[in-house]
């Protein structure tokens, strides 16, 4: 997995009453583009994320 600095993210929730979360990436610590990755967390929360199965990367546009 690949991911760049301003790269939105969704992290499924774990059962079905658990909301999904979303963010921004705000540090990529991997090599690459690969994680552990900083998260900016829309409710305010930030948190060093290692992505799994249930973690999606929504690419930003390059102008």
């Amino acid at each position: 997995m690949r991911a760049e600095v301003g790269d939105r993210v969704v992290i499924r929730g774990r059962t079905v009453e658990a909301p999904d979360r979303h963010g921004t990436i705000a540090e990529v610590r991997g090599e690459d583009g690969a994680g552990p990755y900083l998260v900016k967390f829309d409710d305010g929360h930030e948190s060093v994320v290692f992505p799994g199965g249930d973690f999606i990367v929504e690419h930003s546009e390059q102008v």
